[in-house]
């Protein structure tokens, strides 16, 4: 409906967002957060009132508050908004709202706001939406459109406000295997900045870059944080100016001469997500709320797969893989994929990227008797591609070296020996695309680990050597939709290096994440733990490794292995045929104790306990709060013992609860136990186990203890 007033209030879950359109100037956010309650016309004129700061002699010195796409023409000082040019002019553009249409009966449950703005000395014109989700997860984006002479768009940035009590930011960074660690420092004057330039988001990707109050944790402390929906280059950033504005912004990295609209084009950016909680709980909580509500989110049963990297690597054989498979069905596995090495010469590494044909040196028969006899054992089949990449020692690469990205000196550096395919070119798009459905079709596929690992440098597009990096995003998002359109029920898991390509664009494009190579559990229980700030478990890759990782070196029990991911979408990633009986059977228990968890550890509410640095305290609650699992661990020997008690997050104060351990291998050990999981359990209110807690074990270092939570009345 066209709105009455030019100030809106948009409210959802409890969460307000209060935009003015006064003076027709593009949409200024006053307030983003705590539900403000009812507030009628005469209230939000006051309110847009007693935002507005003493300018005195110059308007420029406070500009408060800043529109979502803040302006050089309005005498914004930090970043623009927008730049770019038309052969030198309209570089400063400034533009007025013409309409605004507020929707606040979509069936869906969104509240949302669609604004018209247009520069007629500029000859742009300017689309903004903003979204409220029933979760309070708030979305925005932008779409520019050129109506004169070929346009060169060098960013179109929005941003978000946050209020000056949000002193303190925190974002994640990280490398191979190491991914999403968190870092923390005081919000400064000036740009606080970071850029992912290769391609995807990458290893070291912000994720969620998060504004609060000092101190804020897990269960405390007011916080904000921005997602961009994008999974090529792109930029987030943190920005405080002198006069009092805080913004948190997004959008894509544009590459010199990447986007030039002709005329009557245009460009429509990523969504930029935006949460704020009470909490860090409280906004992934919005993020995992948005995800669950869409169509397109997974909604059968996670199935339990077996992977068979870190069991066979390159040395693949019909009759080991086969003995492979039906020891995977025997454990419950209810999937089986092959990894990396099945396809024409591929032994190692260095060759074949491209060559999407199955070796019939290797496989003489194809992969056909492979595939059936997993289906055969109730799995379904699943293959790992990398679309994307080519070895230059491949006959792709040397039929097509024209195909291999080129900014003007060859095709650069190799990184794991491989190079990156240009998916521009059509012809390249198309083989690799009819190859891989041909796959699907003729064994019978209905996953895809989807892996991704060179980063995109030097990609330019021949012959010219312009970048293609943007075009190379959005035909892998073309390729994917394409793949399960033709195969109606054919799932993809993002995987990049590891967790390179964690975002919410690919998520609607993919079926899970794999959140890391790494499969030690020291390492696992954070990668998982600050991944699930933006996906919920059920869309999280968790695989059991082996006993030694394979990227540490570290050695951890399988207690602790499994407990730690048990949680996410599970897999193992064993070799099954030479495991002992005993530890065989061990797996067994824990795979069939994920599938009977799972209901809850994939509708539930997570919730992280805000402990001292030794220890983890995480959990997932039910929906209606009647039961929980929490999984307590040890990962460093702390100074005094013990560093806090089990205070236990998410429960109904009201409700009294049982808890007792869930040993589904190895129970704690004697002289570990405090009295009360001696005894077999204690029952409590939920307040006495949030405030009060109950004495932890006294684990040793990685060790965990999985605690069932269960109403009392439940439990009788």
């Amino acid at each position: 409906m066209t709105m009455a007033s030019p100030i809106v209030h948009l409210r959802r879950d409890d969460t307000s967002v209060v935009v003015s359109l006064t003076d027709n100037r593009l949409p200024r956010i006053l307030h983003w957060g705590r539900d403000l309650g009812v507030l009628a016309p005469e209230d939000l004129d006051a309110l847009e009132l007693s935002t507005r700061p003493a300018i005195g002699d110059s308007p420029v010195t406070y500009p408060q508050p800043v529109p979502v796409l803040p302006q050089l023409a309005e005498g914004w000082l930090g970043t623009p908004g927008i730049a770019g040019s038309r052969a030198g002019r309209a570089w400063a553009p400034q533009f007025l709202v013409t309409d605004s249409v507020l929707h606040d009966d979509d069936p869906r449950g969104a509240a949302s706001l669609t604004i018209e703005a247009a520069d007629t000395v500029s000859e742009l014109s300017l689309t903004i939406e903003l979204r409220l989700e029933p979760s309070g997860l708030l979305r925005s984006r932008a779409r520019l459109r050129n109506l004169g002479a070929a346009y060169r768009l060098d960013r179109l940035e929005l941003a978000l406000p946050v209020p000056d009590r949000a002193d303190e930011l925190l974002d994640l960074t990280g490398r191979w295997a190491l991914e999403r660690v968190p870092q923390r420092h005081a919000f400064p004057l000036g740009r606080w900045e970071r850029e992912s330039r290769g391609g995807k988001p990458g290893l070291d990707a912000p994720t969620v870059l998060l504004a609060g109050e000092h101190g804020f944790g897990f269960r405390r402390g007011e916080v904000w944080g921005a997602h961009l929906g994008w999974s090529g280059n792109q930029t987030l950033a943190a920005e405080r100016t002198p006069a009092g504005s805080r913004l948190l912004r997004g959008g894509e990295l544009l590459l010199p001469d990447e986007l030039v609209l002709g005329a009557g084009e245009d460009f429509t950016t990523p969504w930029l997500f935006g949460s704020w909680g009470d909490g860090l709980d409280e906004l992934s909580s919005r993020f995992h709320r948005f995800l669950r509500s869409r169509a397109s989110h997974p909604a059968t049963p996670r199935p339990v797969l077996v992977n068979t990297w870190e069991a066979v690597y390159f040395d693949h054989d019909l009759d080991r893989l086969v003995t492979l498979a039906e020891r995977s069905a025997a454990l419950g596995a209810e999937r089986f994929v092959v990894d990396d090495g099945w396809f024409l010469g591929r032994r190692d590494d260095t060759t074949s990227l491209g060559d999407w044909i199955v070796d019939p040196d290797v496989w003489p028969t194809g992969l056909e008797p492979l595939a059936d006899r997993v289906r055969e054992l109730g799995m379904e089949f699943g293959l790992w591609f990398e679309p994307e990449m080519t070895n230059l020692d491949s006959e792709l690469a040397r039929e097509h070296p024209e195909w291999i990205f080129d900014a003007g000196h060859g095709p650069g550096l190799p990184s794991r020996h491989q190079h990156v395919l240009d998916l521009g070119h059509e012809d390249a798009y198309t083989l690799v695309r009819d190859r891989i459905s041909l796959l699907v079709k003729r064994l019978g596929i209905a996953y895809i680990k989807w892996d991704h690992n060179r980063f995109l440098t030097d990609a330019g597009h021949s012959p010219g050597g312009h970048p293609g990096v943007r075009r190379q995003t959005q035909q892998v998002y073309r390729m994917m939709d394409e793949l399960r359109a033709a195969h109606p029920g054919l799932e993809i898991e993002s995987c990049a290096s590891g967790g390179g390509r964690i975002d919410l664009g690919v998520i609607e494009h993919t079926d899970r994440v794999w959140d890391s190579d790494c499969n030690d559990p020291h390492e696992r229980i954070d990668i998982q733990r600050w991944t699930t700030l933006l996906l919920p478990p059920e869309l999280q890759g968790t695989h059991i490794g082996a006993e030694e990782s394979h990227t540490t070196h570290r050695t951890a029990p399988l207690a602790f292995r499994a407990a730690t991911v048990l949680w996410g979408h599970l897999g193992v990633e064993l070799e099954l045929t030479a495991i002992d009986d005993a530890t065989f059977e061990a797996v067994r228990n824990w795979v069939r104790a994920h599938q009977e968890l799972r209901p809850l550890l994939h509708a539930g509410t997570v919730v992280h306990a805000d402990t001292p640095p030794e220890t983890r305290l995480d959990g997932v609650v039910s929906p209606d709060r009647t039961a929980a699992v929490y999984q307590f661990a040890v990962l460093h020997r702390p100074a005094a013992w013990p560093p806090s008690r089990l205070h236990l997050p998410g429960l109904d104060p009201a409700r009294r609860y049982r808890v007792e351990e869930l040993a589904i291998t190895d129970a704690v050990p004697a002289g570990q136990r405090p009295p009360w999981l001696d005894r077999g359990g204690v029952t409590l209110p939920g307040a006495v186990l949030a405030e009060h807690g109950l004495e932890a074990p006294s684990l040793d270092v990685d060790r965990s203890v999985l605690l069932k939570v269960t109403t009392s009345d439940a439990a009788a």
